[in-house]
């Protein structure tokens, strides 16, 4: 599997997120509520108790569950792009959900690598986060494995590696603003406020980073299983 030569453009990547955003916004933000409920009760409770250690723990498992709802959203992408729409949260988890553990293992794996390479200097986290910016779908698309995903990333993104930082930096920025916005909000009321504004924030925020980086995928010249090896739905939710 060759990783194609097309250059991305990041204006367009993320017009198609928000795009399939409006589009499918139940089931993204259906979905994204039950990945990040948890999610959003540990940083809750971590981002309460302070200190920088907690905090890189809540950075962690944040990461961790974005790259599992993004293994939940390369369905939509790819199903969108055939032209078809109006996904349930059902579906989405029908096929994400046989490759839970890979992407919920992989996404602690990045999530503590690109963690160390903030504390060195910076750039080396930035630089991971780059090149890893594909797992998730291609574990997903590709049947990749937890390792094997980090090269199969890189693959793709080799010879776009700017213009995939710069998708995923608006993305990130995007979310950001929006999830401290919420915080700080939460913040004001107390620990259960910052649970529940948590909670909305990863809900909202979630579905950005997420369509990016499976657009991105296939937009590399990612590979797709799906349409041959697609499982039984899971009932609508």
């Amino acid at each position: 599997m060759e990783a194609t030569s097309r250059r991305i453009d990041v204006g367009r990547v993320i017009n198609e997120s928000f795009s399939l955003y409006g589009a499918n916004a139940a089931a993204l933000m259906g979905s994204a509520f039950v990945v990040f409920f948890i999610v959003g009760i540990v940083q809750g409770l971590v981002n309460e108790a302070g200190g920088w250690l907690l905090n890189l723990i809540a950075y962690i498992v944040v990461l961790a569950g974005q790259a599992l709802y993004t293994g939940f959203v390369v369905r939509l992408v790819a199903d969108a792009r055939d032209g078809r729409r109006d996904l349930s949260v059902g579906e989405l988890f029908a096929v994400g959900g046989q490759s839970i553990w890979r992407l919920i293992v992989n996404g602690i794996l990045k999530g503590i690598a690109v963690a160390i390479g903030f504390v060195l200097l910076i750039i080396p986290g930035l630089y991971l986060l780059t090149i890893w910016a594909v797992t998730s779908p291609s574990i997903v698309a590709e049947r990749q494995g937890i390792i094997g995903a980090f090269g199969r990333s890189a693959e793709l993104v080799r010879g776009n590696g700017w213009p995939v930082f710069g998708a995923i930096l608006v993305a990130f920025l995007i979310a950001a603003v929006v999830s401290a916005v919420l915080v700080a909000i939460g913040a004001a009321i107390g620990v259960v406020g910052v649970i529940i504004l948590a909670i909305l924030a990863g809900v909202i925020t979630a579905p950005i980073p997420a369509l990016v980086a499976s657009i991105l995928f296939f937009d590399l010249g990612g590979e797709s299983e799906l349409t041959t090896a697609t499982p039984t739905p899971a009932p609508a939710v």
